[in-house]
């Protein structure tokens, strides 16, 4: 396994580059590696090196680079087979492979495209230029991930963004959410303020415990949940498709409002209303339990009467009709 101290090997962790851009280079020529780590460890980029095509699978199927710079002549499994495999899987469906060769010859150029690459460079290689087609075809792959992340993100209040709560994208949904966090003014909201004129950041309460997870290194998916005035609000934290980036989904969730309206609409008591409304949440008893202060046994007699009441047998078919009450579908 070749060692230096301007990459890191096909072992890195999953996480090595933090918010760096990411390159893969498969290349079987030592001095070819040397010389492009070093230049683009020196342009800021975060490297991890590959020395033949079996490798490079196994870096990808444990690190998704931002893109991968592939010699396309290499013993074994050559740069095309390399390319070819990688493109069966999904994740790097956006994944930018350049390759690099000296074959010029129009039907290796068309091959290269043809198994997947998006450009390529003749050897030898002039570093400059490999930094600016790295950087124009990281920048059009973002853009494209971009576009397909936030297509299904735009009938809910939805958010990306990085570890320190910098937004990249929020949709209208979730402007209006946001601005009923905190007060913009407190030092509770400092993360939101303290940029200044920079692009805009979480507020305060979301930014810190964001920042508090990445800090621990804690599991996805992960909720933040607050309760105020009886007005519910919840983050849930999913993986962006661009790596060190996060998609929040925010929703709001009105407990008071809802119960009272299954009151007036079912004829039950304030208690039962409480039970529905958490059953139509997919809470189990001991959940149910918990949330409202009652034992679980106390909680079954009140679905005892609320199944009577609501002539109905089943918890299913009690949470349906609590749902459809609500509107929620």
């Amino acid at each position: 396994m070749l060692e230096h101290s301007a990459y890191r090997s096909e072992a890195a962790p999953p996480h090595f580059a933090g918010d760096r851009t990411a390159v893969l280079i498969v290349d079987d020529t030592p001095d070819n590696l040397a010389l492009l780590s070093d230049t683009l460890h020196a342009a800021g980029y975060a490297v991890l090196v590959a020395q033949n095509g079996e490798a490079a699978l196994k870096c990808l199927s444990r690190v998704t680079p931002d893109v991968v710079l592939m010699d396309a002549m290499m013993p074994g499994m050559d740069g095309f087979e390399t390319c070819r495999q990688l493109k069966l899987d999904t994740r790097h469906a956006h994944l930018p492979v350049i390759f690099m060769t000296a074959l010029v010859e129009s039907e290796h150029v068309v091959k290269g495209f043809h198994v997947g690459g998006i450009d390529y460079v003749t050897k030898p290689v002039k570093p400059a230029e490999v930094c600016a087609r790295i950087a124009a075809h990281v920048q059009r792959s973002r853009a494209q991930q971009y576009a397909d992340a936030v297509l299904g993100l735009e009938t809910r209040a939805a958010v990306i963004t990085t570890a320190d709560g910098l937004i990249r994208w929020k949709n209208p949904q979730a402007t209006r959410q946001l601005a009923r966090y905190g007060d913009a003014g407190s030092a509770d909201n400092r993360c939101a303020t303290e940029a200044g004129t920079s692009p805009a950041r979480l507020p305060g309460p979301l930014c810190q415990w964001l920042l508090l997870w990445t800090k621990e290194g804690g599991e996805l998916p992960v909720t933040y949940e607050s309760n105020e005035n009886g007005i519910r609000r919840t983050a849930r934290l999913t993986r962006s498709a661009v790596r060190g980036e996060w998609v929040m989904i925010l929703e709001e969730f009105d407990d008071v409002s809802e119960t009272v309206s299954l009151v007036s609409q079912f004829g039950i008591t304030t208690r039962e209303a409480e039970v529905l409304l958490w059953l139509s949440r997919g809470k189990t008893n001991r959940d149910i339990g918990d949330i409202l202060d009652m034992a679980p046994r106390t909680v079954n007699k009140h679905l005892e009467h609320l199944f009577r009441k609501l002539h109905v047998e089943t918890r299913s078919a009690a949470a349906a009709l609590a749902i459809k009450a609500g509107g929620r579908h």
